[in-house]
């Protein structure tokens, strides 16, 4: 059966933690998730600035390679920027329970970032042919303030989600954020919006549970 959301760790760190050190930690949670020697665990951090690229990844979108640390990474997608003030969530799940349906994971993913946002005020959607989370700026723009990146080893789920909270936006210029240069990126402190880091993450953990129910209404079961 599922687990219910008492029995999954939700961990935040301070400070800003390493990337390599985090990958390291996430695959070894996700081999002991999958041996049943440890909970799932949703992980909130902050990394310093760096840059991660996707299986996707295009070279020709990395603009200024030299400006940050670039690091290969096997989620989805293509290259994204993360640093301070942008609040990374790391998800690992057990989808081996819950369906074993990527597609409905990531979209869950999606709207449970929008309803959370909404809980901060923040009209954020899904846009068709584009992943991520989009809202309209400050100068009544779409544009890009959360993004989503996954990948499934034995179905336990890895990586996850970033979401723009006062990043410096500036730093966004290193790169073709996911591949998408016709759309600007925002965050929570642009938009005039910003109720703090532990706001977002008081609305992620109250939204949990409705993300938490569309992944387990698609289980298989006992």
């Amino acid at each position: 059966m599922p687990s219910p959301p008492h029995t999954i760790e939700w961990r935040i760190s301070p400070g800003l933690t390493d990337y390599a050190e985090a990958v390291a930690a996430m695959e070894a949670r996700v081999a002991a998730i999958r041996a049943g020697e440890a909970p799932e665990l949703v992980w909130l951090l902050e990394h310093p600035p760096l840059i991660t690229g996707g299986t996707s990844a295009v070279g020709d979108e990395l603009l200024d390679p030299g400006r940050f640390p670039v690091h290969a990474t096997g989620r989805g997608g293509r290259y994204t920027y993360h640093g301070p003030g942008q609040r990374i969530g790391y998800v690992l799940l057990d989808l081996e329970k819950r369906g074993r349906d990527v597609r409905r994971y990531v979209a869950s993913l999606e709207d449970w970032l929008i309803g959370s946002l909404g809980r901060l005020g923040v009209a954020a959607r899904k846009a068709d042919g584009r992943i991520g989370i989009w809202v309209d700026d400050a100068q009544g723009r779409e544009a890009k303030i959360g993004a989503i990146g996954v990948r499934v080893r034995r179905w336990v789920t890895l990586h996850g989600f970033a979401i723009n909270v006062s990043p410096d936006l500036h730093h966004f210029d290193a790169i073709v954020p996911c591949g998408i240069g016709d759309f600007p990126v925002t965050s929570l402190d642009a938009m005039q919006r910003n109720s703090g880091m532990d706001m977002l993450d008081l609305a992620l953990k109250d939204e949990f549970f409705n993300f938490l129910q569309s992944l387990n209404n698609n289980s298989i079961g006992p």
